[in-house]
């Protein structure tokens, strides 16, 4: 199944949340996932220093991180001055509508740029669409299924970077790419990304109710 990405201004820089830099480094190929991109992709130095302070839980993604910034691959962006206040009213306030610092840094700098929010929490999303229903949203799965990213990776690793990113990152699956990541990764793998719906998962079991060998 088709999967049009969210990613359609090539023009367009995209702030990147820690979440989606997890998800990109644990792909194992988030080097030429970003060099297809048209975009550029930063990371405000608030989720640098989230990822600075992850610890050993978080140490394959910081160096990972690393990586790519070394290379030029994401540049670390200080947080506008004129982003101050919106920054501040996304961290302030009742637990059901607040943010953590890094999702919040990296709305309030893709409003004041203005550039693109790439995030995958739905927390964060909802509270988006509700106050800043303007603002150019995408996830991890709209930067895999970009045009550009299926082109230049290929099917194979393709397969393999949307694989290892459920299962190493975790990474978020929003109900209408449910499909389009089914038939990248195939029922069988999906079954065991704890991070898809159990609709999905369950789709793989076998008539003896044990899993499917992968």
């Amino acid at each position: 199944m088709a999967l049009s990405s969210a990613l359609t201004d090539a023009a367009s820089s995209l702030v990147a949340d820690a979440s989606t830099v997890i998800n990109l480094v644990a792909t194992g190929n988030a080097a030429a996932i970003l060099r297809a991109l048209p975009q550029r992709v930063l990371v405000v130095d608030v989720v640098q220093a989230e990822l600075e302070t992850a610890g050993a839980r978080g140490r394959t993604s910081l160096e990972g991180f690393r990586g790519l910034v070394a290379t030029g691959l994401i540049d670390v962006v200080p947080l506008p001055e004129e982003a101050d206040s919106l920054f501040e009213g996304l961290v302030v306030g009742s637990a059901a509508e607040t943010l953590d610092d890094g999702e919040a840094a990296t709305i309030a700098c893709a409003l004041a740029r203005p550039a693109a929010a790439l995030i995958d929490e739905r927390k964060a999303t909802r509270l988006c669409c509700e106050r800043f229903p303007l603002l150019r949203l995408a996830s991890t799965v709209d930067v895999l299924c970009h045009a550009e990213v299926q082109r230049q990776l290929g099917p194979g690793p393709l397969e393999t970077a949307v694989y290892n990113a459920l299962r190493d990152g975790r990474m978020s699956v929003l109900p209408h790419q449910v499909d389009w990541i089914v038939g990248v990764i195939g029922s069988e793998r999906a079954a065991t990304c704890d991070s898809l719906p159990r609709r999905v998962r369950d789709a793989a079991v076998d008539p003896g109710g044990g899993r499917a060998t992968l």
